[in-house]
């Protein structure tokens, strides 16, 4: 079994930054890839970025060149750094951790860019 958590979010102001965490535990030792995924009311979810458990990343077009996914094996998280944030990443950032055995997911966190 694999517990997924996310931390961090809340207001940030357009421009801003916010540091998303996934804390993982459990059968950590067989996660394939974890994922940060949005959703928002006027968008279906969608994928943020990937990383797999080589450490190669993956992000989405709208995001590349501000955010970055990285992991810290010392702490079991993945984090999801957001920079120049706009009104338009408005969601809920959800961590998604897939196995050998499936796939898990955390409650999600809000994030609002507003000022």
């Amino acid at each position: 079994q694999v517990q997924v958590a996310e931390s961090g979010g809340g207001l940030v102001q357009p421009g801003g930054s916010a540091r998303l965490s996934c804390l993982v535990s459990g059968s950590s030792s067989s996660i394939l890839t974890t994922g940060w995924y949005r959703r928002s009311a006027e968008k279906a979810r969608e994928l943020v970025g990937t990383i797999s458990s080589s450490g190669a990343t993956n992000l989405a077009d709208s995001v590349k060149g501000r955010f970055t996914i990285s992991r810290d094996r010392t702490k079991n998280t993945v984090d999801l750094q957001m920079n120049d944030l706009k009104p338009e990443d408005t969601a809920v950032y959800s961590c998604s951790v897939m196995t050998f055995s499936g796939g898990y997911w955390g409650q999600g966190t809000q994030v609002t860019v507003s000022s």
